[in-house]
């Protein structure tokens, strides 16, 4: 499926939202299968991905110099806006990984954390390559393992991760 085909399902950020997530008392999760190839699949989109610079941060020596200027003077640092979103990606590939534990087939307890991480990596994909200034050219069929996943996280219904937790 060519990328257009899939970036065409992703639901449009203007009019979307996420469902709620309160489930009384305990950990909403929603289990879904995920195989070795598909968390793999994952990991070497999101290699691609987060080697993107969108903003030129890491090749602008006038952002960098301004960065260091405002560590030295404030304490604080330029960063670039997608920067949350990589540390999240990457939270939510090792939690799945840790949740496989090894078997090349097994159910990940995807959080509301991890659904919206989904959302936004394939938003921000779909963006990466419309931006006619970045030429990302993801592997397609990494896309359609990234949607499908997200769809399977979205057609599922809520479960308790620890149901013990509603009786204490």
């Amino acid at each position: 499926m060519a990328l257009e085909q899939v970036f065409k399902q992703v639901p449009d950020p203007r009019s979307h939202s996420f469902p709620e997530y309160t489930l009384g008392q305990g950990d909403p999760v929603r289990p879904i299968a995920v195989t070795t190839d598909e968390l793999t699949a994952l990991l070497d989109l999101y290699e691609r991905f987060a080697a993107v610079d969108p903003s030129g941060f890491d090749s602008n020596p006038f952002l960098q110099a301004t960065s260091d200027f405002l560590n030295q003077t404030f304490g604080t640092t330029l960063k670039r806006p997608d920067e949350q979103l990589h540390d999240d990606i990457a939270a939510m590939l090792n939690d799945f990984s840790d949740d496989l534990g090894g078997r090349s087939l097994g159910v990940v307890d995807a959080t509301p954390a991890h659904h919206r991480t989904l959302y936004f990596f394939l938003t921000s994909c779909k963006a990466y390559h419309l931006a006619p200034h970045i030429r990302f050219s993801p592997d397609e069929a990494a896309v359609q393992t990234l949607y499908d996943v997200y769809e399977r996280v979205s057609d599922q219904e809520f479960y308790l991760k620890r149901p013990e937790t509603v009786l204490e």
